[in-house]
């Protein structure tokens, strides 16, 4: 891990908003998507924010916050309460989202990318170049570092293969993250847990083979049980 940096971690293709988008929409979007967080990109392609579970689930119990009495009021901070009502209210990502961003460059080595994030107690930087987001950094990405085997010369390592591969799906509306896992061994692509159709399962074979560096592809995925169908 010592050699790795910003840019070998990180997950490129990430799923972004703008900050329009509605919070119901965000919402769902995480829970769609299996993810955690969504960064908020303005037109010009620069991160201005990021929306977390934590800020959707501050907006929920906003709702329920009941109002200050009057006399409480003569002594609150204005500027604070209003900021607070705000992120709690928002129906929109601009107003409720996370403006105090955390970023990295893509050349940052993956220990001060790690340092900095137990430094700031966070689960995730952005990784930027010249304001623009490029990637994004999460915890799992470097515990994945620290458990990953050393490349082998002229090849691409497993993970970085897995990576790319989980990249591509994020691309594909019909490719499932949530329910189909990825490994990847010896440049092997595995598929496991459901898929929702044959043609579900011919898509990704023909989309890991796409990935540069894959040497097979390996379904072993199984039809996903009706009770999973009528959630998902």
């Amino acid at each position: 891990m010592t050699s790795l940096r910003a840019r070998d971690l990180m997950t490129p293709d990430v799923v972004t908003v703008p900050p329009e988008t509605p919070v119901l929409a965000i919402a769902r979007l995480l829970a769609d998507r299996g993810i955690s967080a969504v960064p908020v990109v303005n037109a010009e392609g620069k991160a201005v924010g990021i929306v977390t579970e934590a800020d959707l689930i501050r907006r929920l119990a906003g709702e329920d916050d009941a109002r200050p009495g009057w006399f409480a009021s003569l002594f609150g901070n204005q500027q604070r309460d209003a900021e607070r009502y705000a992120r709690t209210h928002g129906v929109v990502a601009s107003e409720i989202m996370t403006t105090g961003l955390v970023t990295v460059d893509p050349d940052m080595l993956a220990s001060k990318v790690a340092h900095l994030m137990e430094d700031k107690g966070i689960r995730r930087v952005l990784v930027t170049q010249d304001g623009r987001l490029k990637g994004i950094v999460s915890r799992a990405d470097l515990l994945r570092a620290l458990v990953a085997p050393p490349p082998e010369q002229g090849e691409l390592s497993d993970d970085r293969l897995r990576r790319a591969v989980m990249a591509a799906m994020k691309r594909e509306p019909w490719a499932d993250t949530f329910y189909t896992l990825v490994d990847v061994k010896d440049g092997i692509v595995e598929f496991h847990g459901f898929s929702r159709s044959a043609a579900v399962q011919r898509g990704l074979r023909v989309l890991a083979e796409n990935v540069p560096g894959v040497k097979g592809v390996r379904d072993d995925t199984q039809p996903m049980p009706a009770y999973l169908f009528a959630s998902a």
